[in-house]
C-alpha cells in the first residue's frame, strides 16, 4: 500500500510474531515520526542483543556470559529442574517466588508439523544433566497446548527409566494457554499444586 521504504519496513514489523498488518503499520508510522535519536537507541538495542546474547551452556537459557546468573546461583537448589519451552518462560517462573530450583530450556517443543522433533530440543543436554545423580525430581513445565502436552509425554516416557521423580505442573493453567501470559497467582498454584507422574522407587517429592 506504500511506496519503498516505508513498506518494507511495515512487511518486515508484520513477520513478528504477535504484530498483525494493522500493527506493523501503527509500529511504522511511530518509527517515522519519532526523533531520530529514539530511533537510532532502538537500532542500538537490537544491534546488542544481536551481538552479545548468548544461551547459557547450561541451561539454555538468555546470558551475556557463558552461564546464566541462575546456574552461578549457589543459593538455589540442585536437587530440581524445572524443565521450560522457551527463555521467557522461566521469566515468569521467577516471577511467583515460589520456586528455587534450576532451569533447563528447551529451546521449543515438538512439533511433527513443522518439522520439529526430540533431537532438535535440547532434551538429550537434559539428560546429560542428570548423569551426576545430583538430581532427585524434573518438574515439566510446557505450556498446555497440543506440542506442550506432546512435548511433556515425550520426556515422560524418557525419563521413566532414569530414577527420577517427574512432576507435571497442575490445574490453575488453562488448556492452550501459554505460561509466558500466566499470572503470579495462577502459577504459583499450580506449582504447589504439581502432580507426580513418575516417581522413582523409595524417592520422595521435592516441594
Amino acid at each position: 500500500m506504500y511506496d519503498g521504504a516505508v513498506q518494507d519496513l511495515i512487511d518486515e514489523l508484520g513477520r513478528l510474531p504477535g504484530i498483525g498488518p494493522k500493527s506493523a503499520q501503527r509500529i511504522a508510522f511511530h518509527i517515522l515520526s519519532a526523533d531520530e535519536t529514539d530511533v537510532q537507541a532502538l537500532i542500538d538495542a537490537m544491534t546488542a542483543v544481536k551481538s552479545k546474547v548468548r544461551f547459557c551452556t547450561v541451561c539454555g537459557n538468555v546470558t551475556e556470559l557463558e552461564v546464566c546468573k541462575i546456574c552461578s546461583d549457589p543459593r538455589r537448589v540442585d536437587s530440581v529442574i524445572c524443565v521450560v519451552e522457551e527463555p521467557k518462560d522461566i521469566v515468569a517462573v521467577e516471577r511467583t517466588r515460589e520456586y528455587r530450583g534450576r532451569y533447563h530450556v528447551l529451546g521449543g517443543t515438538i512439533n511433527p508439523i513443522e518439522g520439529v522433533g526430540p533431537e532438535d530440543l535440547r532434551i538429550r543436554q537434559l539428560f546429560t544433566r542428570l548423569s551426576d545423580g545430583k538430581v532427585q525430581e524434573i518438574i515439566i513445565a510446557t505450556d498446555p497446548n497440543i506440542e506442550g502436552e506432546a512435548t511433556a509425554s515425550y520426556l515422560i516416557r524418557s525419563l521413566a527409566p532414569m530414577g527420577v521423580n517427574v512432576s507435571r505442573l497442575a490445574s490453575g493453567l488453562p488448556v492452550g494457554g501459554d505460561l509466558e501470559y500466566a499470572d503470579e497467582i495462577t502459577l504459583s498454584r499450580a506449582f504447589e499444586g504439581r502432580t507426580m507422574v513418575h516417581r522413582t522407587s523409595g524417592g520422595d517429592s521435592i516441594d
